[in-house]
C-alpha cells in the first residue's frame, strides 16, 4: 500500500511538473485568474452577494431536505405536461436506460451541450462503444473533443488553448486552411455545427435548475448551441442530478442572479432556456405539419449522492451552483488547471469533493493535497460553501485508510515535544556547515533540496526563546493583567526576536507576559495533513500546558496557532471537561495585532524615521480570523511609516505550512509572485503577522538579492517606539 501511495504521488508530481512548463496554459489561465477577481466585483455593482449567498443557500438547503419530495413533485408536473421522467438510483441504471432510449428512437446521431452528469456515466464512450456519434456542441467542449482532452475548468473546458492551437485543431478536422483569428474560429465552428444541428435525431442537455412545483429545466448559456440542442432533434433528453432542484421558480431566480456573475463576471448569459414537458413541434416545415416533441429526463440519484446527503461534514455541497469561481480565486489551479487539480469531469477545490464522490475516490485522494488551504474559495462560493474545511475532511478519511508513513513519522515526532525540540536543538548546531555564518541558508542536500526551492531558508536559533524568556525584562509597575505567551514552533526556535518585540509592545500598554513551558507545536500541521490523532494529542497537551484560567488572554505571533487553539473545542465532546477548557482557551486566544489593538495599543507614536512599509495578509489571518483591518491602522498611526498598499495583497504566498515542502514546485511560482508585487510596491519593508509567511516572503527575497526588509508588525512597532 505505502510503494502504490508513493507511485501515485510521483505520478501527480509528474503532472504538476508538465503542467507548469507549459507556457500557453501559464498565460491563458493565469491571465484569466488575475483578472477574474475585478471583474467579478463590478459585475456585482448594485446587487448584495451575501444576500443573494444567503438565499442561495436557503432554498438549496431546503430542496436538499425534501429531496424526495423534489423528486416525485417534479416527476408528477414533468409527465403531466408530456414528459417521461427516469429516476435512476445508479450511473449504471442511467447508462442502461439511456442506450435503450437510443435504441428504441432509432438514433444514430447525437448532439449535447452542457451536461457535466453524462459525463459522469460515460455517455459519449458508452453509445460511441454502441456505434452512435456523439458530438459536442459547447464551443469550448466541441475544441477539447478534437483535442482528445477532458475540460480543463468546468465552465471554460478549453481555456488550456491559445488561438493558435485551435486553428490547427480545426484545420486538421476539417482538412481546410484555419487562421488563428478567433472570430473565424467561430465561424468554422458555427458551419461545422449546423449541419450536425440540423441531422441529429437526439439533443441532450444538462440543466442549471430543476423546478419541482412546475416541473421545469433551465439552462443558461452563452452560445446559441444550448437551444439548438433544445429545439431542432425530435428527441430531447436531459441528464442531471438530483442536487439541481429548487421548490419554486421563484426561488430559482437567486441562483440566475449568481452563476453568470460568479461563472463568467457576466450580469446575465446570452441565454437562459426552460423546458416544461413536451411542447408541440413543427415536424413538417412544408406541410405544416406538427406534434409533440419527445421530451425525456434523467434524474441521477446514485448512492454517492445519498452518501453527501447522509454526511454533516459535506452535506452542504448540495449548495453548490457549479459556477467554477472557487477555480477561478484558487492560486493552485491558476498554476495546474484542472487536468492536474480535478478529474476528468469536475475540476479545482469544488471538484475534488464532487470528484470524491461522484467520479473517483482515487484520483480526490490525490488531488485533495493541492489545495493550499488559503480559503479564497470560501469568499467568492457562490453556495456559501466551505470547501477548505469540507477539503480537509477528506484528507482525515484519506489518511484514516492510509496515511503516508513519512508524513506519519514526521508528525509523530512534532507531536512528541521533547524529541522535537531536542532534534531543533541538533538542528541548530547541525546547520553550521549549511548557514556559513549567514542569517538565511540558500541550498540544502538531497531530499532536502525542495525547501530551498524558489527561496532561502531561516537558520534555527541558537538558543530557543524558551532558553532566553526568564532573562527578559519586563517592567509593568501596575499591571492591568496577565497574558500567556503561545510562542509555536517558528518563534519559540527561529523568530525569537519577534517573540521579544510581542513582549514589549504588550508591556507597553499595561500587560505582563508569561510562557508556560510545557506548550508544544499547535498541531497544525497535524490538522492540515488530515492527522486527527496527533491533532488530538498536541490538543490534549497545550490545554494542559497554557493553564488559560490562569490569564486574562493568550496571545500568539501567528495566525495559524491562533486558529488551531479556537479549533481545539471541536476536538472534543460537547460538555466534557477537555471540551470545556478548551473552549476557554479558545475564547481567550487573540494573535498579536487584534490583541494589541483591543488593548489600546493603537497610538501616534513612533521615532517618524520615514520608511515605506507594504503589508501581506495571510491566509488564516484574513480569512479564518478576519483580521485585516487593525494591523494596517496600527502601521498608518505610527510616525514615519509610509504605508502602501501593494497589489494582490492577500493573495497566498505559498507557505501553507507544510504545502512549501510537500509542494515546493507550486509554492516557488507563488512566493515568485509576490516578490514580485512586492518590489513593484516601492516598499523599504513588507509588514507581516504570520512567521511562516516571513519565512517564505523572506526566503523569496534572499534568494533574489532584493534589499527589502520583512519584519513581524510586532517588531516595527517596538522598534520605531523604542522598546527594544
Amino acid at each position: 500500500m505505502a510503494n502504490e501511495a508513493t507511485q501515485e504521488n510521483q505520478a501527480l508530481k509528474q503532472e504538476i511538473q508538465e503542467a507548469l512548463h507549459n507556457k500557453t496554459l501559464g498565460r491563458t489561465l493565469g491571465n484569466f485568474c488575475a483578472t477574474y477577481p475585478e471583474r467579478r466585483l463590478n459585475s456585482y455593482k448594485g446587487v448584495d452577494f451575501e444576500e443573494t449567498q444567503q438565499k442561495i443557500k436557503e432554498v438549496k438547503s431546503y430542496a436538499a431536505d425534501h429531496v424526495d419530495e423534489m423528486i416525485e413533485e417534479f416527476t408528477k408536473n414533468c409527465t403531466a405536461r408530456g414528459g417521461h421522467v427516469f429516476h435512476a438510483k445508479s450511473t449504471e441504471e442511467a447508462t442502461e436506460f439511456v442506450r435503450n432510449l437510443v435504441k428504441e428512437k432509432g438514433v444514430k446521431t447525437i448532439v449535447k451541450s452542457k451536461s457535466m452528469a453524462s459525463e459522469e456515466i460515460h455517455m459519449n464512450q458508452v453509445l460511441g462503444d454502441d456505434g452512435i456519434t456523439v458530438d459536442e456542441t459547447d464551443l469550448g467542449e466541441f475544441i477539447i473533443a478534437l483535442d482528445g482532452q477532458t475540460p480543463v475548468h468546468m465552465v471554460m473546458p478549453a481555456l488550456y488553448l491559445n488561438k493558435e492551437q485551435v486553428a490547427d485543431l480545426f484545420t486538421d478536422y476539417t482538412k481546410e486552411k484555419n487562421e488563428p483569428i478567433i472570430s473565424e474560429e467561430v465561424k468554422t465552428a458555427r458551419r461545422v455545427m449546423r449541419d450536425k444541428f440540423t441531422h441529429a435525431d437526439m439533443g441532450v442537455s444538462g440543466a442549471n435548475v430543476a423546478v419541482a412545483e412546475t416541473g421545469t429545466v433551465f439552462t443558461m448559456t452563452n452560445e446559441g448551441n444550448g437551444r439548438m440542442v433544445g429545439t431542432l432533434p425530435k428527441t430531447h433528453l436531459y441528464v442531471f442530478g438530483i442536487e439541481k432542484f429548487v421548490k419554486s421558480l421563484s426561488d430559482a431566480r437567486y441562483i440566475f442572479k449568481a452563476l453568470p456573475r460568479n461563472g463568467t463576471a457576466q450580469r446575465i448569459t446570452s441565454y437562459i432556456s426552460m423546458y416544461t414537458g413536451a411542447t408541440e413541434v413543427c415536424t413538417d416545415k412544408e406541410a405544416d405539419t406538427k406534434a409533440p416533441k419527445d421530451f425525456h429526463v434523467v434524474i441521477l440519484d446514485d448512492p454517492g449522492r445519498r452518501e453527501i446527503l447522509a454526511d454533516k461534514d459535506f452535506r452542504e455541497i448540495y449548495n453548490c451552483i457549479r459556477c467554477g469561481a472557487c477555480l477561478d480565486v484558487c492560486p493552485a489551479f491558476a498554476l495546474l488547471g484542472g487536468h492536474v487539480y480535478g478529474s476528468n469531469v469536475y475540476t479545482g477545490g469544488i471538484g475534488t469533493l464532487l470528484t470524491h464522490f461522484l467520479v473517483s475516490e482515487d484520483r480526490a485522494d490525490q488531488i485533495q493535497n493541492i489545495c493550499l488551504q488559503c480559503k479564497r474559495c470560501n469568499e467568492v462560493c457562490g453556495g456559501g460553501l466551505h470547501i477548505a474545511e469540507m477539503i480537509l475532511k477528506l484528507r482525515e478519511k484519506s489518511v484514516a485508510k492510509h496515511q503516508d508513513p513519512v508524513h506519519k513519522f514526521a508528525l509523530d515526532a512534532v507531536s512528541d515535544r521533547k524529541l522535537f525540540h531536542s532534534m531543533l536543538r541538533i538542528a541548530s548546531v547541525a546547520q553550521a556547515p549549511f548557514t556559513k555564518g549567514q542569517p538565511m541558508i540558500r541550498h540544502l542536500p538531497m531530499f532536502l533540496s525542495g525547501l530551498t526551492e524558489g527561496r532561502s531558508f531561516p537558520e534555527i536559533a541558537k538558543m530557543p526563546l524558551r532558553d532566553i524568556f526568564p532573562t527578559i525584562k519586563q517592567n509593568v509597575p501596575e499591571p492591568k493583567g496577565k497574558i500567556a505567551l503561545f510562542a509555536g514552533c517558528l518563534l519559540d526556535f527561529v523568530y525569537v526576536d519577534v517573540a521579544k518585540a510581542v513582549i514589549a509592545d504588550l508591556n507597553e500598554v499595561g500587560y505582563l507576559v508569561e510562557m508556560p513551558m510545557d506548550q508544544s507545536c499547535c498541531g497544525c500541521p497535524a490538522t492540515n495533513m488530515g492527522d486527527t490523532v496527533n491533532a488530538l494529542k498536541t490538543a490534549e497537551m497545550n490545554i494542559e500546558a497554557m493553564h488559560a484560567e490562569d490569564y486574562d488572554y493568550i496571545v500568539t505571533a501567528c495566525p495559524s496557532c491562533t486558529h488551531q487553539l479556537r479549533l481545539y473545542k471541536t476536538f472534543f465532546e460537547e460538555g466534557t471537561e477537555m471540551q470545556k477548557r478548551a473552549q476557554e482557551l479558545s475564547d481567550k486566544s487573540y494573535d498579536f495585532s487584534k490583541l494589541f489593538y483591543m488593548l489600546g495599543g493603537l497610538a501616534d507614536e513612533g521615532d517618524g524615521k520615514p520608511v515605506t512599509v507594504t503589508y501581506h495578509d495571510s491566509c488564516h489571518l484574513k480569512r479564518s480570523l478576519h483580521v485585516f483591518e487593525e494591523q494596517r491602522e496600527l502601521l498608518k498611526h505610527t510616525k514615519g511609516v509610509n504605508f502602501k498598499e501593494m497589489e494582490e495583497c492577500d493573495y497566498c504566498c505559498g507557505f501553507g505550512g507544510s504545502y512549501s515542502v510537500q509542494f515546493p514546485e507550486v509554492a516557488a511560482p507563488l512566493v515568485e509572485r509576490k516578490v514580485g508585487h512586492i518590489k513593484d510596491s516601492g516598499a523599504d519593508c513588507v509588514a507581516v503577522d504570520c512567521p511562516g509567511c516571513m519565512m517564505q516572503i523572506k526566503g523569496g527575497l534572499d534568494a533574489r538579492d532584493v534589499p527589502v526588509d520583512v519584519k513581524h508588525t510586532a517588531e516595527i512597532i517596538a522598534e520605531k517606539r523604542g522598546l527594544v
